[in-house]
């Protein structure tokens, strides 16, 4: 081999690298959008339904739920949508239920005064939330997945991961500002305009093949990545409790500055994200999994036994980098199962492990401050984390187990005919 075609060799792999990369990210920012609406709204929402229209805490987190609750029952229907008719008609429709969103949280915050009216068109701009999320989350994964080769799976479904936690990271900070300084009305505008934007963008971008053939039943995709997502949202419990509660936990210990917390702990997701991505193909996704979960506990006990805000802080970055790499390295093990053509509806059921995580944890975590402390929500996540790691572990060792198994068949079999012949 020349010198020159050796250089030409080098040259080609980081132009080819660049290329599938920015494929890969055109997709992902569809979902860091829908997902900045999102974050926006986790931040602010509960502060408005407990101090402005006099809700408890429970019910505050009943409307934050109510999104998740509608994200987990839309899910295994998007993910067979997505499979049928395409991803970018899922990503389409779901862009546009996030703009009613948009409109009926407007017209929610108009009607302030009339709290009970107001209070029904927040849970129906939550319930079109979810539905949205939903079908931009699992459509736009499937569409990165489509449009490079299938050894680039786990950089889909981490691009995927930076830009869903990203957006909410990004988008809670920006929510508590936006309500400090503008007010509700303010934050209805952005959801509007920021899914509009996100429809825009999407409208241009060419389809991709629908594979035929056929697909498996909800029970059985279901039992290919109930382990995996049981995992997901075990460890979901601890980054629904910072971003729900970090700002009136910071409140009722009269300290500032709720959002720098948040801020850590998506700035530390997402560079733990991009920097450690690759460690997913190289040591299998179980072992990041676990790893992961670990660093997350501790992030979160830090968090639960926190005496000053930088101590609090520095709790949130750890479970940041915890949790950053949980969702790629447990979805690249939950689709190894499941055909090209069942891959929509493998990570929608996935996914919606996150959503029921986020459902649940909202009013149980509000029960928990009410009845406790708004420490203890973190020691729930924490507990909640290790439980996730005992059950990655066991898992782990049971598809260790079977592969070996398989090896020792098939090596058998090898010898068995050797001897015949």
């Amino acid at each position: 081999m020349s010198v020159l075609q050796v250089a030409s060799g080098v040259l080609r792999t980081p132009a080819s690298s660049i290329r599938v990369t920015f494929r890969i990210v055109r997709t992902s920012l569809f979902i860091f959008l829908s997902y900045l609406v999102v974050g926006v709204l986790l931040a602010a929402l509960p502060g408005f339904v407990h101090l402005h229209l006099g809700f408890s805490i429970f019910w505050a987190g009943v409307a934050v739920s109510s999104q998740y609750a509608a994200t987990v029952l839309s899910r295994p229907k998007v993910g067979r949508m997505t499979d049928v008719l395409g991803p970018r008609t899922a990503v389409l429709l779901g862009q546009l239920a996030c703009l009613l969103s948009g409109l009926l949280l407007l017209l929610a915050v108009t009607i302030e005064d009339k709290v009970i009216i107001c209070f029904g068109a927040l849970l129906m701009s939550r319930v079109a939330l979810g539905c949205g999320e939903s079908g931009v989350a699992t459509g736009a994964t499937t569409w990165g997945l489509a449009r490079v080769k299938s050894e680039y799976a786990a950089q889909v479904i981490s691009w995927s991961g930076v830009a869903s936690y990203g957006g909410m990271s990004v988008g809670a900070p920006l929510g508590v500002w936006l309500d400090n300084t503008h007010g509700m009305l303010a934050i209805g505008a952005a959801v509007t305009g920021v899914s509009l934007l996100n429809l825009a963008l999407a409208l241009p971008l060419a389809g991709v093949p629908i594979l035929r053939g056929e697909h498996l039943p909800f029970q059985e995709v279901l039992r290919e990545v109930f382990v995996d997502g049981l995992g997901l949202a075990l460890a979901t419990v601890g980054f629904c409790t910072i971003a729900s509660f970090t700002t009136l936990y910071y409140a009722s210990l009269h300290w500032s500055a709720p959002a720098l917390a948040m801020s850590l702990f998506g700035l530390c997701f997402i560079a733990t994200r991009l920097i450690f991505a690759d460690t997913i193909n190289r040591w299998g996704g179980f072992r990041v999994a676990m790893a992961s979960l670990l660093v997350e506990a501790t992030g979160l006990l830090v968090l639960w036994s926190a005496t000053s805000p930088d101590m609090a802080r520095a709790g949130a970055a750890l479970s940041g980098c915890g949790f950053a790499l949980v969702f790629p390295a447990l979805g690249v093990e939950a689709i190894k199962g499941v055909a090209e053509s069942d891959r929509g509806s493998a990570l929608g059921v996935y996914a919606a492990f996150l959503d029921l995580a986020m459902a649940v944890t909202g009013p149980v975590a509000g029960f928990m401050i009410w009845k406790w402390s708004y420490p203890s929500i973190f020691l729930c996540g924490s507990a909640a984390a290790v439980c996730a790691f005992v059950l990655i572990f066991r898992r782990a060792r049971f598809e260790s187990s079977r592969s070996r198994g398989r090896s020792d068949i098939h090596i058998g079999a090898q010898c068995r005919n050797s001897v015949s012949r």
